[in-house]
């Protein structure tokens, strides 16, 4: 099942990704890992295929990008690039892949906050223009991707617009210290700005990275409660039911009712994946109750 969700995750329109730490007691490095790198991780994948969304989880020495690798090479060469979310770590785009990258609004709308009790005036202007960007989205969900990029174009163009030339006012007039808690935010926009406005050019890119930011907080929770793991196949066994399971959650699927039909029908899972995924396994269940 793990597997199917991966191969159809790979055709998938939209992803996003990120890490979280993860401590792992006896991890055998990766042959194709460089020693100096110590790091372990629990990289977090959330697919957009076909209006579904497919959870996958990975914990080793590889970061969000070279999971996301993995997963493409699954990727049918007839689709074009997906749209991947991350936030600006060059480790979360994979290296020979090509995917078309957006940035997170919503970090560079925390910069902002963090600073906004030394410049009150200035926070304040950039994050209600946000969070103006932010209504409009809320507006726009339930639009097909067509629709909301192109509401987004007449609603929340201008207003973007109007804070890329507030940002850039603020140093060529030298009102802003570069080297300031301020500076350093605005020189984040300025800096990835083509990323963080994908939304108003790529039908179905995201706004923001808080699809996986959540589908992580299982991980952290994990971590949190059991504090590691033992060996890597825990591990492996710890990444597959989180799949699996957040997967359903979701999907609005109940994972126990899930779990429990993939243990009862080992063949025929085995024999076709694809009729026992989240969304469709009840389907499957009916028909061979109706031929029963």
């Amino acid at each position: 099942a793990l597997d199917e969700l991966k191969r159809q995750a790979a055709q998938g329109e939209v992803v996003h990704n990120d890490d979280t730490s993860m401590r792992v007691l006896s991890l055998d490095r990766d042959a194709d890992i460089s020693p100096e790198r110590t790091g372990v991780f629990t990289s977090g994948l959330v697919w957009i295929y076909q209006e579904r969304r497919i959870a996958l989880f990975f914990t080793g020495c590889k970061h969000a990008g070279e999971n996301l690798a993995e997963v493409l090479k699954q990727r049918s060469p007839d689709l074009p690039p997906a749209i991947q979310m991350c936030d600006a770590l060059s480790r979360n785009v994979p290296k020979l892949t090509e995917t078309l990258v957006a940035n997170c609004n919503a970090h560079g709308r925390r910069n902002f906050v963090k600073v906004t009790a030394s410049f009150p005036g200035e926070c304040r202007f950039v994050l209600e223009t946000l969070g103006e960007v932010y209504g409009y989205e809320e507006q726009a969900r339930a639009m097909s991707a067509e629709e909301r990029l192109h509401f987004h174009q007449a609603h929340s163009g201008p207003v973007m617009e109007t804070l890329h030339t507030w940002c850039t006012v603020q140093f060529e007039e030298r009102k802003v210290e570069p080297n300031s808690g301020l500076g350093q935010a605005i020189s984040y926009l300025l800096k990835h700005w083509e990323k963080l406005t994908l939304f108003l050019r790529a039908a179905g890119a995201p706004i923001d990275n808080n699809l996986v930011e959540r589908a992580l907080k299982k991980a952290i929770l994990h971590r949190k409660n059991s504090l590691f793991y033992k060996t890597r196949k825990g591990a492996q066994m710890g990444d597959l039911f989180m799949s699996l399971i957040h997967t359903c959650e979701l999907n609005e699927v109940n994972a126990f009712d899930y779990l429990t039909e993939l243990l009862r029908h080992p063949e025929g899972l085995k024999q076709n994946p694809s009729e026992w995924m989240p969304w469709n396994y009840r389907d499957t269940l009916a028909r061979l109750a109706a031929a029963a």
